[in-house]
């Protein structure tokens, strides 16, 4: 059921959201989370695709926000709120409200957005394009106990993992750092099967693509070994040579869709590690809203540290404690999986 509303306000809003439960049969209380969805007219078809799809696991109220550009002063000082609120089939499991801002609202979203949320609930905002560059202190942001950009679409993504760094606020993540999740998760896995010392590390992947920095921050940080990014043809990441003091591991990926492991004394296994769509990778961080500090440490480790040939050795010295497993933690989240600690003596506490 779709419902068409011109200058609006949000109180008729919600009022056409009960309208059409009431004519669909479809209670609220099934929906876990408000998720809002900021963006401009030309990405929000395929950025509403994808939360609908991830909205068959994690059912939810759907806000999407589109600042309309006004082309002339007279319309900049007319403020006119639209919406398309979508209830039953046609918003997947949960409820979708498309938000259409003209004028000098464009600049209060927020309170646009605000009695709109689901209450007692958590509250995802999601940039697929032009996030701010510290998006806790954005309005929007500031609603949301997680806050999810993509660096990978800014125009000079290495630069901006910098500003995140800058400015990372507890309860940020990027997509570009889950992308990586399957790869982190088969070299800790790599790294659990032999008793060797990781002495340095080749990250391969194609230019611009901030994934492979990620990978190679996060093995860094990890490992406290030098770690060289080079570049190939791509698709996304292609290939982590490790090498070892009982030989190399190479984890290789040339199609962007089947990995071979290789190990020193074992044979070569081919393992899926296929690319993922964004529905996919937007489903797997609304399965947690707490913040990410696996990813915070390896994002504040340094894209200029990199350059350093003895990047590794720069980093703080390690803590006197014992091996760490190299797991996932106790909820059972892969994310979180990282290289144990005894293939790197210096290596810093793996907490998370």
């Amino acid at each position: 059921m779709k419902i068409d509303l011109t200058d609006t306000t949000a109180s008729k809003i919600n009022k056409a959201l009960v309208q059409g439960r009431r004519a669909v049969g479809t209670p609220a209380v099934g929906m876990v989370l408000t998720l809002v969805i900021v963006t401009d007219e030309e990405n929000a078809y395929d950025a509403l695709r994808a939360a609908s799809d991830a909205s068959r696991e994690h059912p939810s109220r759907t806000l999407v926000v589109i600042k309309r550009v006004s082309r002339s002063p007279r319309d900049r000082t007319q403020s006119r709120l639209d919406a398309e609120v979508r209830v039953g089939a046609d918003a997947g499991t949960g409820e979708t409200v498309i938000l259409r801002l003209y004028g000098e609202v464009v600049n209060h979203a927020q309170s646009v957005v605000l009695p709109l949320l689901l209450p007692d609930a958590p509250v995802v905002v999601w940039w697929p394009v032009n996030s701010p560059i510290d998006p806790a202190n954005d309005p929007l942001g500031a609603l949301a106990q997680r806050r999810v950009t993509d660096t990978y679409s800014a125009e000079q993504p290495i630069e901006e993992l910098t500003g995140r760094a800058e400015t990372y606020t507890p309860g940020d993540t990027d997509l570009s750092w889950t992308r990586i999740t399957p790869w982190r998760s088969m070299l800790a896995a790599a790294l659990d099967q032999v008793s060797c010392e990781v002495t340095s590390v080749e990250v391969e992947g194609e230019e611009f693509n901030p994934s492979c920095e990620l990978l190679a921050m996060w093995l860094a940080d990890r490992l406290d070994v030098p770690v060289r990014r080079s570049q190939s043809s791509g698709p996304g990441l292609t290939a982590v040579r490790m090498e070892t003091d009982c030989g190399p591991i190479i984890l290789g990926r040339s199609d962007g869709s089947l990995a071979t492991l290789s190990i020193q004394g074992q044979p070569d296994r081919a393992v899926a590690l296929k690319r993922r769509e964004t529905a996919e990778l937007i489903a797997e961080e609304l399965r947690r809203l707490d913040p990410d500090d696996t990813y915070a440490s390896a994002l504040k480790f340094g894209v200029d540290r990199l350059a350093d040939p003895s990047n590794g050795k720069a980093a703080a010295p390690a803590e006197a404690s014992g091996p760490a497993p190299a797991s996932a933690s106790a909820s059972g989240d892969s994310s979180d999986a990282k290289p144990a600690a005894k293939k790197a003596p210096a290596k810093k506490a793996a907490t998370k």
